[in-house]
């Protein structure tokens, strides 16, 4: 569950990092995340709960949303999301029912992760279905644009 990801994670990492840039310069928390597929990026998307007044616009269901437009397919086998920050229980929820492949964050969330730092919901036996999850990924990046943002509004 904890690596410090492939040179590919990295890369696709740091995509999702720009997204969260962008997600910061609009005034949200900055989270980025993108779903990949066969090495593509299909969906891409950065928090918009506020500008959006919707607050299921988190990052990750963004991504999800695009890349199912593309393909046609609520599902998403074969994919990874990348996101910038551990999933909370909507995204990593969003993530398992559109049958995602692997999750691959950078920062965790103490205080409302769902992948292991609050709850571990890809770990629930219950559940239909199985998603790999890779933390840690960038985490230091991830995490220093995230403590900058909060510094700053202060």
């Amino acid at each position: 569950m904890l690596g410090g990801g492939t040179p590919r994670d990295i890369d696709f990492m740091r995509h999702a990092l720009g997204l969260a840039r962008r997600a910061g310069d609009d005034g949200e928390v900055p989270v980025g995340a993108v779903v990949v597929q066969n090495g593509a990026i299909i969906g891409e998307g950065w928090n918009r709960p506020i500008v959006l007044s919707d607050p299921t616009a988190h990052a990750e269901i963004m991504a999800l949303r695009a890349a199912a437009l593309l393909l046609g397919n609520y599902r998403l086998g074969g994919t990874t999301l990348y996101v910038t920050l551990e999933p909370c229980a909507m995204c990593i929820g969003g993530a398992i029912n559109a049958r995602v492949s692997r999750v691959v964050f950078g920062a965790w969330d103490a205080k409302a992760g769902a992948c292991g730092s609050v709850l571990d919901l890809p770990r629930e036996p219950r559940l239909a279905h199985r998603v790999d999850v890779f933390g840690g990924v960038s985490s230091e990046e991830c995490s220093e644009l995230l403590r900058s943002f909060f510094e700053a509004r202060r």
